[in-house]
């Protein structure tokens, strides 16, 4: 099986991370390896201009191709 990964977070509504306000998600990817969606989650995540306030978050997901 193949996997490839996606960066997905955004801008949440509080500190609790349960809903993202409108407008705000943002998806990248695919990335054929985790490596690589790493260092654009590391990006996303520390780069003071994309994250500006407490309330924003990133994750990776992997999906598995068949």
């Amino acid at each position: 099986m193949t996997k490839r990964y996606w960066v997905v977070g955004g801008e949440y509504q509080d500190p609790d991370f349960r809903a993202l306000i409108p407008g705000s998600e943002t998806m990248a990817g695919p990335f054929e390896d985790e490596a690589r969606a790493r260092t654009e989650w590391q990006r996303l995540t520390c780069c003071p201009d994309r994250s500006p306030c407490a309330s924003v978050r990133y994750a990776i997901a992997a999906e598995t191709l068949h």
